[in-house]
């Protein structure tokens, strides 16, 4: 009895891992995140074996959302055509104020 069994995945068109491609939806709720609030930085993470290039926003009191772009191009393209800043997050990693956020979303109470 097989238990875990491998299925075919095929690759996209972007030679990716199989995961749906970065698409429209993903671009809006971007610019969205952006006009909506104050002093956001793009931060570009790399392509891994399980995802493709993502860009995370992080705004000024480190509230930050995540989606997938076109490669590090498309989010550059994406943050100079918002007038954004744009990072490498392996030369420069995460700003403390995500950390931060995310330390006071784990002590809110849940209820």
């Amino acid at each position: 009895m097989a238990w875990f069994r491998r299925r075919g995945r095929k690759a996209s068109s972007t030679g990716s891992t199989g995961e749906r491609p970065a698409d429209q939806a993903d671009l809006d709720h971007l610019e969205q995140f952006v006009r909506s609030r104050r002093g956001v930085e793009a931060f570009i993470e790399p392509r891994t074996t399980v995802t493709q290039t993502t860009v995370i926003l992080i705004a000024a009191d480190g509230e930050w959302t995540r989606r997938r772009v076109q490669g590090p191009e498309g989010a550059r393209r994406f943050a100079h055509r918002l007038a954004i800043p744009v990072y490498d997050v392996r030369l420069v990693g995460y700003p403390q104020r995500m950390r931060d956020y995310n330390e006071r979303r784990k002590r809110r109470p849940t209820g």
